[in-house]
């Protein structure tokens, strides 16, 4: 079988023991997605696998056989402009040094997918409601999984609102 990044089959690594990050950065030189700690905690490597979001640094390549990958180079809007949560992170001042940005924008993507299908998180006040009501802790700790260490998580909160408020319009 094959892995499809960004709509591109490509073939799996001889190599089974090499990260979907590596394959990503290291064979497909796509530099989007970043290489913060290399050890799951950061987030800064969150891709999109069958539309969910990983750790990249932490998935095997060999896991991603068969499936669809998604990374921040393939994100974009209506036309090519970019996607509302891009302009929402320009916007709402979402990001300052840019590193962890593409791990986040990723990660919220996904994450406006589980609330839309009523996936409850930790804080979740009714799990039962289905659809969740969308509050700053509902965001931020569905996002905790992503640092910044610029500071920028007031505006990539603000940010993640603007699109969670424009897609439900």
């Amino acid at each position: 079988m094959a892995i499809r990044v960004n709509g591109t089959e490509v073939a799996r690594p001889e190599d089974a023991r090499v990260s979907l990050l590596d394959l990503l950065r290291e064979h497909l030189h796509l530099t989007g997605t970043k290489k913060g700690c290399d050890q799951g905690a950061c987030g800064a490597c969150t891709v999109l696998l069958n539309g969910n979001r990983v750790l990249s640094c932490l998935t095997l390549a060999a896991q991603a056989d068969g499936s669809d990958v998604l990374t921040i180079e393939c994100i974009t809007g209506d036309a090519g402009d970019l996607h509302m949560l891009q302009q929402a992170f320009v916007e709402h001042d979402g990001l300052q040094c840019g590193y962890c940005t593409p791990g986040q924008i990723c990660s919220a993507i996904a994450m406006a997918e589980e609330l839309r299908r009523g996936d409850p998180s930790y804080v979740t006040l009714d799990i039962a409601a289905g659809t969740q009501v969308v509050t700053r802790a509902e965001i931020r700790e569905r996002m905790s999984g992503n640092l910044c260490r610029c500071g920028a998580h007031n505006g990539i909160v603000e940010a993640i609102e603007a699109m969670l408020a424009e897609t439900a319009a």
